[in-house]
């Protein structure tokens, strides 16, 4: 799959983003404190387009990737089944 990082979708830059999917997966650190609102507003909207979000934080990717990575994977089954490739067609 091709993630696309930094991607603008409307009015919003995005961490990275499936096309094939329409996943967002938006990386949460300290820049988002304080930032709730924004942020809710934000998801509404990629939403509002049809796109999931997958939020993750900063910690969990430099501290157990291996943890991102499968509750990911999870994330991406539970959402558009075993096969996401058949999303397609």
């Amino acid at each position: 799959m091709d993630f696309d990082r930094q991607r603008i979708i409307g009015n919003y830059i995005v961490d990275f983003y499936v096309k094939i999917l329409g996943l967002v997966i938006e990386i949460d650190g300290s820049s988002h404190d304080e930032k709730e609102v924004y942020d809710g507003i934000r998801q509404e909207y990629l939403e509002s387009l049809g796109l999931l979000v997958f939020r993750i934080t900063d910690f969990d990717i430099r501290n157990n990737i291996a943890f991102v990575m499968k509750d990911l994977e999870y994330f991406i089954i539970l959402h558009y089944g075993t096969t996401p490739s058949s999303k397609i067609l």
